[in-house]
């Protein structure tokens, strides 16, 4: 009888991971898919990377659904995201509110049809008194609109221009009172942030791996996980190995 392998405890688990999902496109034309196609394959991937994630121990997932410049799309693609993002509520809500799950959007509501917007309020205001894993979707989401939006209402506060510090700015972000991301995973192997989380990430470790989103399963998630925890995070000054040379 074979025995059941032991899985090695990861060290270091990110409190927080932040994942763009790319290539939902790409992995269905090489399919010869419409790239819709792709769009559902990763939502049902979200799925398994959402149980993957209590798993592991993450406190705080934050994922890029839908940039601010995703609506120059073709527009059946565009309303086809829109119906994932409605069936998903209608499918996963349940279930996501019994494993724990605290679902919270940053980004802009106002563009959403009226219904769409009331099922996202509505699936925030279900959940909102879990914390087994808090799951922000940047949903119409663009980092400079975040900022501008923030010194836009500094501005409506009247705060002082000496009163504005890097914790004051991060309280008016959408994700104020959620620690910055540890780790940023990228999908499909592409080299850009994207306008995403552009205040918060900037002292982010990425991981940057070229499997499409929807193969992105728990075994790649462990490595991007494994490859942070071997990581000297020095936020700017010098490592912890040439502070211990220094003192030789």
């Amino acid at each position: 009888m074979a025995e059941t392998p032991i899985t090695t405890p990861i060290e270091k688990v990110p409190q927080h991971v932040a994942m763009i999902m790319d290539g939902n496109g790409r992995w269905a034309l090489q399919r010869g898919l419409p790239r819709l196609a792709g769009h559902k394959a990763g939502t049902e991937n979200l799925r398994r990377v959402i149980r993957a994630s209590v798993e592991f121990g993450v406190k705080y997932l934050t994922i890029y659904a839908f940039s601010t410049e995703n609506w120059g799309r073709p527009p059946e693609e565009v309303k086809g995201l829109m119906y994932i993002l409605e069936d998903v509520i209608d499918r996963e809500l349940n279930e996501l509110h019994k494993e724990g799950v605290q679902l919270r959007h940053i980004g802009r509501l106002e563009r959403l049809a009226p219904s769409l917007q009331e099922k996202v309020l509505d699936a925030i205001d279900v959940t909102k008194n879990n914390d087994r894993l808090i799951l922000n979707i940047a949903f119409n989401y663009g980092g400079r609109d975040e900022i501008v939006q923030a010194i836009q209402r500094m501005m409506k506060d009247e705060v002082p221009p000496e009163k504005v510090t890097d914790e004051l700015v991060s309280q008016y972000l959408y994700t104020a009172g959620v620690p910055d991301p540890d780790l940023i995973i990228r999908t499909s192997g592409e080299l850009r942030v994207s306008n995403f989380l552009i205040w918060q990430a900037a002292y982010s470790e990425w991981y940057i791996t070229p499997t499409y989103w929807p193969d992105f399963d728990k075994e790649e998630y462990r490595r991007a996980l494994e490859s942070y925890a071997h990581r000297d995070r020095r936020y700017g000054k010098v490592s912890s190995g040439e502070l211990q040379g220094s003192n030789a």
